[in-house]
């Protein structure tokens, strides 16, 4: 057996402490040791035969060689570290110093086993790269003078894409290489430096001893990174050309005489076992669950017709699988399962509050909702729109509301949907299809009757795939959601009982049609009074929760609530306002860490030592009216804004130049201005 050659064996250590996966895969381990080790600047050479160690890898060598063995027993009595260097010619019994190269890798011994007959394995882990500057002894073993090198050129764009590169290649790599575990994707992934990712890759090639020292003496990671890319690409085209001739060859037998002979051998495999009666009970099973869903009779019906179907296909069959998925799906939507409503008006009066300050208009007409519901069993209810700038708590009104009624909560996000398939769900045709997302939401719910949100209704989008608009004008519509008929179904599905709320940022990409199903309620935004009641009742506690403090150790004073509000938001939401009070928070727990132990009281004028200087001036306080300047008031999706349009005279001819980025609506209202300026006689 050759000595100080990279070997596998299975039984490392007799005393139960194997070595790992490590040891198979060269995965990189103690990563955040390796610049903690001292590295004398003289070092024990240990000559390797056929490789090359890398830093931060974990590799098992055999050592029966004198002078090896020498070696590594002085190291043991040591730091454990060692030189670890290629030869030049692996077939060399004793090299000497001119046989070896010039540059390796210093390497830390972490496990050892002793064989009888006097061979040593041992485990090393690379550490850093280094540079034998001459030789000081060759008994009883080479010892070397050496210089650790350091890595060059890892940081810039170029190399961030080098290693992008390379990081997708490797991932391909192993995906096709049947000697690579799966888990090398992710440890690649979670190694941040150019340069260890480098090492990493190069470890896992199977390459030739000239192009594996070639990589470790290439203290440039660019160029590193150049190398193993193209030695990738190469590994790559190679192992797709194997697979291509594979293919080839298989696709010669027979297909369809293969399958018989395998169906064949299946049955009789099945007999034997006595495995005809495990398809017989799970026939009876399926047949308990659609008796105990309570279908309606044209679901029944629809069940019943393929459980007949589902008995005469063999279970090896690809349709065997796709009828009984079906009947799955049918037998778990809770076509009789609904939580009863709780209609208390003064419980749910009590939640609202609760959970929301002001918003008194929206609450009044969900209670009228609700009262309504309490009259009359079963009411076909409108559908309700909530629309209003982002952070006004649109959706957390239909949480509020489901909490109310005691009623699950569902919520689905419309934004970018533009497949019609995404609401209708796919025909059982297509391969792997599916029902729409309503019905996988009501599935999940496990009632029929939920409070279910489709959020930002205004953001669906319509392409080659359909209209999802016009497919929700089918949910939407309460004189034709209690047949919703689901494409993947194919049998109608009740969806009157079930509690719809939409929301939308605007109403103006709404298509008409689904916006005359929806009784719109518009939350205009927060008056700044009601913004500090919040941020007193809900804001202020949650971010210190959330931020790992005690309530009663931080105190923000109602003058530096309104100071943020004022001088750091500009919203008609809530969002940017509780960011803010989440950032003075992490400040004061960065605080408490470094010692900080005395409650803190935010006043307004520590504000600036939280937060920078106030980002947003009051700017009408501080012009005056002047002429030639005017004072205009607009409307944005954060509320309203104040405009100054300064204006100047000269000679000319009567025409009027706008500047900026002014909308066609703004153009136009300048043009009406000057219009009635020159028929007035100005």
């Amino acid at each position: 057996m050759d000595d100080d050659l990279l070997m596998h064996d299975s039984q490392f250590d007799p005393e139960d402490e194997q070595p790992g996966d490590e040891e198979q895969s060269h995965w990189y381990g103690f990563e955040e040791e390796i610049d903690d080790v001292r590295i004398s600047d003289e070092l024990g050479v240990l000559p390797l035969r056929g490789m090359a160690v890398f830093p931060t890898a974990i590799v098992p060598l055999l050592v029966s060689r004198p002078p090896s063995l020498a070696l590594v027993e002085a190291a043991l009595a040591g730091d454990r570290v060692i030189g670890l260097v290629a030869q030049r010619r692996a077939e060399n019994e004793d090299p000497s110093p001119e046989e070896l190269y010039t540059r390796g890798c210093a390497g830390r011994i972490l496990k050892t086993l002793k064989y009888p007959d006097g061979s040593m394995r041992i485990l090393v882990q690379g550490l850093r790269r280094l540079d034998t500057e001459s030789y000081i002894a060759t008994q009883p073993y080479l010892r070397a003078r050496v210089r650790l090198l350091e890595d060059e050129n890892s940081e810039g764009l170029e190399v961030q894409a080098l290693k992008t590169q390379v990081v997708q290649l490797f991932s391909r790599f192993i995906e096709m290489a049947p000697y690579l575990p799966s888990e090398l994707q992710v440890v690649v992934i979670n190694i941040k430096a150019p340069g260890r990712i480098a090492d990493l890759v190069a470890t896992n090639l199977n390459l030739a001893i000239e192009e594996r020292q070639q990589l470790l003496e290439t203290t440039d990671v660019e160029t590193r990174l150049r190398q193993l890319h193209s030695v990738l690409a190469r590994e790559i085209e190679l192992l797709e050309l194997g697979h291509k001739i594979h293919g080839e060859v298989q696709s010669e037998l027979d297909k369809h005489q293969k399958e018989f002979y395998l169906r064949q051998q299946i049955k009789a495999i099945q007999k034997e076992l006595g495995e005809e009666e495990e398809h017989s009970a799970g026939l009876s099973l399926l047949r308990e669950r659609i008796d105990e869903a309570k279908l309606t009779p044209e679901a029944l019906k629809a069940a019943e017709s393929e459980l007949k179907r589902l008995a005469m296909i063999p279970p090896e069959s690809a349709e065997h699988s796709v009828i009984r998925t079906y009947i799955e799906w049918l037998a778990d939507l809770p076509w009789a399962v609904s939580t009863e409503d709780n209609l208390d008006i003064a419980h749910a009066q009590q939640v609202l509050d609760e959970d929301h300050f002001g918003l008194d208009k929206i609450k009044d007409r969900i209670l009228e909702f609700l009262a309504v519901r309490k009259l009359r069993d079963n009411p076909r209810g409108p559908i309700l729109c909530l629309v209003g700038p982002p952070g006004v708590g649109k959706t957390s009104l239909g949480r509020s509301i489901a909490r109310a009624l005691d009623r699950k909560f569902q919520r689905l996000s419309l934004g970018g949907v533009r497949d019609e398939a995404e609401i209708r769900g796919h025909r059982r045709t297509y391969v792997a299809s599916m029902p729409g997302r309503i019905i996988q939401s009501l599935k999940a719910a496990g009632s029929n009757n939920p409070v279910f949100i489709l959020d930002e209704i205004d953001k669906l989008g319509a392409d080659f795939r359909g209209d999802p608009s016009s497919a929700l004008l089918e949910v939407l519509d309460p004189e034709l959601n209690s047949s919703f008929r689901d494409h993947y179904l194919d049998v109608p599905f009740d969806l009157s009982s079930v509690l719809f709320l939409t929301t939308a940022n605007y109403l103006d990409p709404i298509p008409p049609a689904l916006k005359d199903r929806m009784e719109v309620l518009e939350l205009s935004g927060y008056s700044e009074e009601e913004k500090l009641e919040i941020a007193q009742r809900h804001l202020i506690a949650k971010q210190i929760e959330e931020n790992g403090l005690a309530s009663d150790f931080v105190t923000f004073t109602p003058e530096a609530i309104t100071r943020l509000i004022r001088d750091y938001t500009k919203e008609a939401g809530l969002r940017n306002l509780e960011r803010e009070i989440g950032s003075v928070c992490r400040k004061i727990a960065r605080k408490v860490t470094e010692g900080g132990l005395r409650p803190i009281r935010v006043e307004a004028a520590d504000l600036p030592d939280y937060l920078g200087p106030a980002r947003f001036d009051r700017e009408l306080a501080e012009r005056h009216l002047k002429a030639g300047i005017a004072i205009g008031l607009a409307w944005t999706p954060v509320g309203g804004e104040i405009l100054f349009v300064e204006a100047s005279r000269m000679p000319g001819k009567k025409q009027l130049t706008l500047t900026g980025q002014l909308g066609d609506v703004m153009k136009e209202s300048a043009q009406a201005a000057l219009t009635f300026l020159r028929s007035s006689g100005h």
